[in-house]
């Protein structure tokens, strides 16, 4: 039985400064390294997943000059753009993270992390199947979107999954999100709660 952690999204144009920012990003970003200096050991392998749209693609209407943002959105995360790269402060200085990176969004939305590879064509499923997981720990941008996405899907595949709600930002703070993760059997807790 081994443990992961799933860091979803926590790429420039989802914080502060980016163009499609979730209020707390950099906080977020910061407080994702500082909880792997300290406990990136617990987890047998830490994937993180990049949102990773076309250059000169709307991804079947996902990205819009005329945003509704439900289901479209502001020009985000073009891939080889500053924008798509992770936060400069999101890895610990000198430890190797992550073990594997997995992207989504590429010619059609995507949300969770299960829609996305890796660069040798490998889904997250396989990539968590492979290394034996049972457990999988997801934190990251947004909390009611992807971080929900990923975490519905994982908990839906069979993995016992916990999001740390303290590092996660929402766009949204209704509570809509806690509720749809709690009825696919996701717990949602803190970071310093370990059980």
């Amino acid at each position: 039985m081994s443990k992961a952690l799933i860091i979803v999204d926590v790429q420039n144009d989802f914080c502060e400064g980016g163009s499609l920012a979730v209020a707390g990003g950099n906080q977020v970003a910061r407080d994702i390294a500082t909880y792997l200096a300290n406990h990136g050991a617990e987890y047998d392998v830490v994937i993180a997943t990049r949102d990773w749209h076309d250059p000169d693609s709307d991804n079947t209407g996902h990205i819009s000059s005329e945003p509704d943002f439900v289901g479209t959105w502001p020009s985000h995360c073009i891939g080889g753009t500053p924008g798509a790269d992770f936060h400069p402060e999101l890895w610990p200085s000198g430890e190797r993270y992550p073990h594997d990176e997995v992207r989504k969004g590429q010619g059609a939305p995507a949300y969770s992390g299960f829609e996305g590879i890796n660069a040798a064509g490998e889904s997250l499923r396989s990539l968590l199947d492979d290394a034996n997981v049972t457990e999988v720990d997801v934190v990251g941008l947004a909390f009611d979107y992807c971080v929900k996405a990923t975490a519905i899907d994982a908990a839906r595949t069979g993995y016992r999954t916990r999001v740390l709600r303290d590092l996660t930002a929402a766009i949204h703070q209704d509570g809509v999100a806690d509720a749809a993760m709690r009825s696919a059997n996701v717990t949602i807790t803190e970071s310093q709660t370990r059980d």
